[in-house]
């Protein structure tokens, strides 16, 4: 690289903060453009500093280290390159292997936020930025809203963390033929019979399951049952009514209306107003 990696660092505590920016002095490749002693003022500070690298710490009050990243993707903004600071062991810490995200443990040790930095500065020379950024993106897909909490008591009690567990892809067989639909395509699901109508954007694919086992298999922050006979995708929802008599209804983007049961109309209420 011909120029200096801008790097800011992000902890409330503010001994942490003063030592890790006195390590990073030692590195002539690196330049500390910034402090911020809370995730509130990282989502603010980050978009104007625009640095290439953040060191950020995991568990910090407010915003933890998961939803700093959150609002930074929801604004819009390029994200940085991330390098996680935490306390938690390191054995717990290597979930986060799988999406290729580096991190160092408090207190910082020389030798291990040498090798962070030379995997970022050989990110950047590699231009793979992009790579990072959707592993990065994947991680916080996995962990949004209360489920960050959730993954802040597995790592500090050593639990392991695995993985989304609802598939990104339904596959509807058809005779010989195999359709690959995509879940975020799906737009709500009715039966018909014995069968299932899979409303998906490219069409209605019929495949034979039950709605039990489909309810099962997707994700419950996105799909929620709506009557014993159909099921929506939350992100396709555009408004819900109530009718005088007491029913409600839900009006999908693509006009589509469906009557609401009396005994899924309050999660179907806590989904739409979440």
């Amino acid at each position: 690289m011909d120029r200096k990696i801008k790097a800011v660092i992000v902890d409330d505590e503010p001994l942490a903060r003063k030592g890790l920016a006195v390590r990073l002095g030692a590195f002539d490749r690196v330049d500390v453009i910034g402090q911020c002693s809370s995730g509130n003022i990282a989502v603010e500070e980050i978009p104007k500093l625009k640095p290439d690298l953040v060191f950020l710490d995991i568990q910090m009050p407010g915003l933890n280290g998961f939803q700093v990243i959150n609002k930074l993707r929801e604004s819009g903004e390029p994200l940085p390159l991330i390098i996680f600071v935490t306390a938690f062991d390191s054995y717990a810490i290597k979930a986060f292997d799988i999406h290729a995200l580096d991190y160092v443990l408090k207190p910082v040790d020389d030798k291990r936020l040498r090798e962070a930095l030379q995997k970022v500065e050989e990110t950047l020379v590699q231009a793979q930025e992009g790579m990072h950024k959707q592993k990065l993106a994947s991680l916080i897909a996995d962990f949004t809203g209360d489920d960050c909490e959730d993954i802040l008591r597995k790592l500090a009690e050593g639990e392991p963390i695995s993985a989304n567990p609802y598939p990104t892809v339904l596959a509807i067989k058809d005779g010989s033929e195999v359709t690959r639909v995509s879940i975020d395509a799906i737009q709500w699901i009715d039966a018909a019979g014995d069968y299932m109508c899979v409303h998906a954007q490219d069409g209605t694919h019929i495949m034979r399951r039950t709605m039990k086992e489909l309810i099962d298999e997707l994700d419950p922050r996105r799909f929620v049952r709506v009557h014993r006979s159909a099921i929506v995708n939350i992100n396709y929802v555009n408004k819900l009514i109530s009718h005088i008599s007491g029913e409600y209804h839900l009006v999908l983007h693509n006009g589509t209306e469906l009557k609401v049961s009396r005994s899924h109309r309050d999660r179907v209420k806590e989904m739409i107003n979440a």
